[in-house]
């Protein structure tokens, strides 16, 4: 049976319409808000309300995985029944896991990950490549051959980032820019004649990424020569990013954007939840369509 893409999947669902990434972060406000437990059942009912409002409505669901882990085995039990749930209504899974390692390590976080019937099996997961982008080859047999993705950080919008993601390599691009390079190079080799590449790139939206070094210079393409670089990005809604502005924002890099919003669909609690999900999905739509 052939496998479909990441990217194949993701360009499916920006055909039609659906560029939100809703986010499940069951942090001790939120759930409070929620009149729910800082426990694991309160996580799970959380993650299992966002699945359920999101399927069909958002491109896909981001579980940031800390808020999980936090409480021990009871926390990924919770977390798998939240994935089982996602699969079961066909929602692609975004696992922000953020890991980052060398050799036999690394590839033991893909397995977890990425490997088909793995408990913890997502779509795609956050990757941190500081270490060097090679050091992400123990995923990349799940990515060409069993649709799997990546989201490499490159531009994050925490103050600390900075310092680190702006520094310059000898050849004088800086590290966030490189990321960029290396995830559009990876997709043109493994993925040429596909709309969308399955290896993409976090780059925060309230940042000027030209104090990165990130080239966004022009439009995006209605039909590229290498696949588009699928973004992911935080800064929608609560964090004060606009939608509207996405095309100055991300320029070239924008014809594959998936717009995280978290705070802005969670808070408020569960009454009302379904219609947050679906009036920030509407806006992201009607927005990227401009």
């Amino acid at each position: 049976m052939t496998v479909r893409s990441f990217g194949a999947r993701l360009a499916e669902e920006f055909s039609a319409g659906r560029h939100l990434c809703a986010g499940i972060d069951p942090h001790a406000p939120l759930l409070a808000e929620w009149g729910l437990a800082d426990d694991a059942a309160g996580a799970e009912r959380m993650g299992r309300e966002v699945v359920a409002a999101s399927a069909g409505i958002a491109a896909c669901v981001k579980p940031q995985i800390s808020f999980f882990e936090r409480f021990g085995s009871a926390g990924f039990l919770a977390l798998e029944r939240v994935l089982a749930d996602a699969r079961a209504a066909g929602l692609l899974v975004v696992g922000d896991v953020k890991r980052g390692d060398i050799g036999s390590t690394f590839a033991a976080y893909a397995d977890a990950w990425l490997a088909p019937g793995s408990p913890l099996e997502v779509d795609a997961m956050t990757v941190a490549a500081y270490m060097g982008f090679g050091t992400l080859s123990g995923a990349f047999p799940y990515v060409r051959d069993h649709g799997k993705g990546l989201f490499v950080l490159a531009a994050t919008s925490n103050p600390e980032a900075r310092e680190v993601q702006a520094a310059r390599r000898a050849d004088g691009s800086t590290l966030a820019a490189a990321m960029v390079a290396d995830a559009e190079a990876f997709n043109a080799a493994a993925f040429g004649d596909e709309a969308v590449g399955s290896v993409g790139v976090v780059l925060g939206a309230t940042l000027d990424l030209a104090t990165f070094g990130i080239e966004t210079a022009g439009e995006p393409a209605a039909e590229l020569v290498a696949p588009a670089l699928p973004v992911l990005a935080p800064g929608f809604g609560a964090q004060g990013a606009r939608i509207e502005d996405a095309g100055t924002i991300f320029g070239r890099l924008g014809g594959a954007l998936l717009a995280n919003e978290s705070r802005s669909i969670l808070s408020g609690g569960s009454a009302g939840l379904a219609e947050r999900v679906r009036t920030r999905a509407e806006a992201i739509s009607a927005a990227l369509a401009d």
